[in-house]
């Protein structure tokens, strides 16, 4: 499903999040966790990688640390599918004026 793009070797260590900033190359900053003070800390650029991006497409640091992508899913597209199904006919209106009864009701 996914290719890799460039081979970086990134080892991943606890508590941080690495990622691809703007620029196309890995980056990494601390993880906000457990609600307590956020500490807000500049991100590290780990490598210099220079990744031009396609639309459509999803990057990412996978488990070996190398950069790798992966095709979209179309937005809407399971919904589409969903509404191409057969309409029923549209159900009749109750009588007017008259209330529904059974036989036994009206006796």
């Amino acid at each position: 499903m996914a290719t890799k793009i460039q081979k970086t070797g990134i080892t991943r260590e606890r508590g941080w999040l690495y990622y691809l900033d703007k620029n196309g190359d890995v980056s990494r900053t601390k993880m906000a966790r457990g609600g307590g003070s956020a500490q807000k800390s500049k991100p590290q650029r780990i490598a210099k990688v220079g990744v031009k991006r396609e639309n459509g497409f999803l990057y990412f640091i996978d488990k070996d640390g190398d950069v790798a992508k992966a095709k979209m899913a179309k937005p809407g597209s399971r919904r589409k599918s969903a509404r191409r199904t057969p309409k029923r006919a549209p159900r009749r209106a109750a009588t007017r004026g008259r209330a529904k009864t059974t036989r036994r009701a009206r006796r």
